[in-house]
Order: structure tokens, then sequence, then C-alpha cells
């Protein structure tokens, strides 16, 4: 029976509803898992080290249609809370359209550039040309990916997570088989991984595109429209912190590579690929798991259901304490397996991955909350609390902690910044969950 956001959410109606989305991000990040293992187990490690000096470009652009997707997913699940469904599907047609245009216009900026910006990112000499084929065919794929990402949050809203999951596994699995395919088989090393993560991308965006075109039986569709120039700062601005945190942890990436080539060399920034890795399939439990929260949230704040309100609010402290836990132990349980399918060829670079692993994982204790906290203000369409959150906790705390802390500790403190910095958003966190409580009615 299909779970509408104007249901009461029991722990298990909850669970339901958001398992789709978590799955849906977790194979969405093993997207980056798969090329990594495929790149650096049949490549080599200084592809692996390309391939994470220009990835970071490919997310700031791609962030865009995250924002979009968060933000403009939290204005049309309000609208329909509050009764007004042909205005939802016109919001909805509105961001869809402007991602597709402002997605096209980053992408072909961004290409034109691409060498000098492999550059600034970090790319020496022998990684450049790998960085520059990589980038090029993955921001040719931009607009799908942010169609892709949008509709994680758009499919949600539209009361069909399931075909949410349903399409990332199908993109998942295209991606996985492409790259054995064009990397294994064909040989074409980086430029393969690239490609067959793009192809993944057409799948979980155009399939979703052309279903939204045609009639449906869902709430959303894609239908004539308008302009609607509120609506989209409003959106912007409600999912800046989406787009902060995404924009942030790309440029902390950058700042992490430039720290670890200075202090190891290309075999730091192949270390901290690999925990990258680890760390995407492992945040994505959490954005999964708000992402598909949120929704609720919204609707249930634009219908006025206080109490509603509280006792989902009281629920997922309740899950993403739980998942932290089983975070931060699993981390550090199966650290060594992990790290021994990436680059179990070469010993040494292992055990400076596991010992580096070991104290970056101590950040799933405090990354949870720090996650929900963001995504609960942006729902409720504070966009001030969640970019405030997100800002500090993805940007100044991280950046501070990147370039402070290995001047005491050297390369300890490269692998201690992210918890560090995890530690001082949590506070940022419940300072905010405590300064809302009466504004919102969720305590």
């Amino acid at each position: 029976m299909t779970i509408q956001l104007s249901d009461h959410f029991s722990f298990h109606k909850l669970f339901r509803f958001t398992l789709p989305s978590i799955v849906m991000m977790i194979v969405t990040s093993i997207y980056s898992v798969v090329d990594g293992l495929f790149v650096s187990n049949l490549v080599g490690d200084n592809a692996l080290a390309a391939v994470n000096i220009i990835f970071p470009l490919t997310m700031i652009v791609g962030a865009f249609g995250f924002m979009l997707g968060t933000g403009g997913s939290a204005e049309v699940a309000r609208a329909m809370g509050m009764g007004e469904p042909d205005k939802a599907r016109q919001y909805f047609t509105t961001l869809i359209l402007t991602v597709v245009a402002g997605g096209a216009l980053l992408s072909a900026l961004c290409i034109l550039f691409i060498r000098p910006l492999s550059i600034l990112l970090g790319a020496s000499q022998v990684l450049l040309a790998d960085c520059v084929s990589y980038g090029t065919i993955m921001l040719a794929g931009s607009v799908p990916f942010m169609l892709q990402t949008s509709f994680q949050s758009f499919l949600v809203a539209a009361e069909r997570p399931k075909m949410g999951l349903t399409l990332s596994l199908a993109a998942g699995v295209t991606n996985m088989v492409l790259d054995y395919l064009f990397i294994y088989v064909l040989g074409w090393g980086v430029a393969g991984a690239a490609l067959a993560t793009v192809c993944g991308y057409l799948v979980g965006g155009v399939i979703p595109l052309v279903y939204f075109l045609l009639p449906n039986k869902s709430p959303l569709r894609l239908v004539k429209t308008r302009l609607y120039p509120r609506m989209l700062l409003k959106s912007c601005a409600n999912g800046s912190s989406e787009l902060m945190t995404n924009v942030s942890s790309s440029l902390v990436t950058v700042l992490y590579n430039h720290q670890l080539m200075a202090l190891v060399g290309e075999a730091g920034v192949a270390a901290l690929s690999v925990m990258m890795y680890i760390n995407f399939v492992f945040s994505a439990a959490f954005i999964g798991f708000s992402m598909g929260a949120a929704p609720i949230f919204s609707y249930q704040y634009g219908a006025g259901n206080e109490g509603e309100l509280k006792s989902l609010f009281r629920k997922c402290l309740t899950v993403t304490g739980v998942l932290s836990l089983a975070m931060a132990l699993s981390a550090q349980l199966f650290v060594g397996p992990l790290a021994g399918v990436f680059v179990g060829y070469n010993p040494a670079l292992k055990e400076l991955t596991i010992g580096g692993f070991r104290i970056f994982a101590l950040c799933f204790l405090f990354s949870g909350l720090n996650i929900f906290g963001s995504s609960f203000f942006t729902a409720l369409g504070d966009g001030a609390a969640s970019a405030a959150i997100a800002f500090l906790r993805t940007l100044v705390f991280q950046c501070g902690a990147i370039l402070l802390l290995p001047v005491f500790f050297g390369l300890t403190g490269v692998w201690a910044a992210t918890a560090a910095a995890e530690t001082l958003a949590a506070g940022i966190t419940i300072l905010f969950l405590h300064l809302r409580k009466k504004r919102y009615r969720y305590l």
C-alpha cells in the first residue's frame, strides 16, 4: 500500500518510507566507489589520485541540481500540504527546466577551462592528462547527473520513493557493467570510468524525466508553467545548505589534496581517495534518511499538523543516533578489508589508509546529527539556519581544521580534521535546534 505524506508515521512506517531513499543514496554513492575500485586495481594508484583531484570540480557543478532538488522539493511539498496541487506541479516544472538550463551553461564553461582548472585543483604533470580526460567526460554528463540528483528528492515528494530506488539500482548496475567493459575489456582507463558513470547518470536522470512528461498517477508531473522568480529564489536560498555542503566538501578535498601532496605525495592523495569512497557510502545512509524524511516534515508543517511534526522529529533523532553509533563502530571493524579491496596490491599504501581512516572515521559519531539538522531546517523552509549549519560544518570548521591541525600534529592532524570539524558542528546544530523550537514547535 502506498504511503502518503499525510499519514501518521510510526517507526515502522518511517523506516519503510525512508528506506528507498537510503538505499538510493548508497547506490548512487557506489558509482564513485566502483570507479575507484576499477581505476585503482586496473589502472594504478596515480590514476586513482587523478580521479580524486578532478572529482571535486564535477561535484561542485552537480551541486546546482542537488540545491534545486532539495530546496525546490520543500516548496513543492509545502504547496501540496496547503492544498494547491496545480501550483505544486508548476513549481516542479519550473525547477526541472532551471536545472537543465543552468546545468548546461555551467558544464560548458568548465569544459572550456578544464586544463587550468585541473592545475588549480592540484594536478601535477604526472596526473594532468588523466585529470583532463576524466573531467571532460564527467562534465559533459553533468545535466543528467543534476537531473538524477533533483529527481531523488522530487520522487520522494511525489510519493514514489520506490521508483527512485529502482532507477538508482538500474543506474548503478549500468555503471558497474560498463566499468568492467570499458576499463577491463576495452582498456580505456580513466576515460572509460568516466563514460561508464555518465551512462549511469543517463539512466537515473532521463527515465524519470520521461515518466513525469507522461500522464502518471503521482501527485506531480511536468505541465505548462511560467517563471516563478520568487519561488526559484526561495528554493535556492532554502537549498543553499545542500549547495554549500557539496561545494565546501569539494573545496575541502582540494585542501586535503594540497596538504597530502606536501606531506607524503601522490600516495597520500590515493589513501584519501579510498577514505572518501568509504565515507561516501557511510554518509549516504544519513543523507538518504534525511532526504526521505524531509518532504514529510515539509508537508506536515505546511498542513499545520503540530502533533505529527513533534512525533516525527523525535523519531528521526532516535534513528539518527542509532545510525551514528552503528556507522562509527562498523568503520573501525571493517576498515582493514575495505582498504584491502582498493589498495591491497600495495601493502604500504594499505597500512597508510587503515591508520588514517581509523582516525577519520570518528566523524561518523556526529556527522549524522549535522546532516539531519541541516536537512530538517531546509524542509521547514528555514534556509538561514540550514545554511549556517552547513557553512560552518563543511567550510569554516573543516578548512580551519585542515589548515591548523597538521601544523601541530603532522599527518595525524590531516586525518583528524574532519572528526574535529563534525564535533564542533554538532554543537552548532544542537544550538539551532534549541533556538528554533518555539518558532516551529517541533518540541
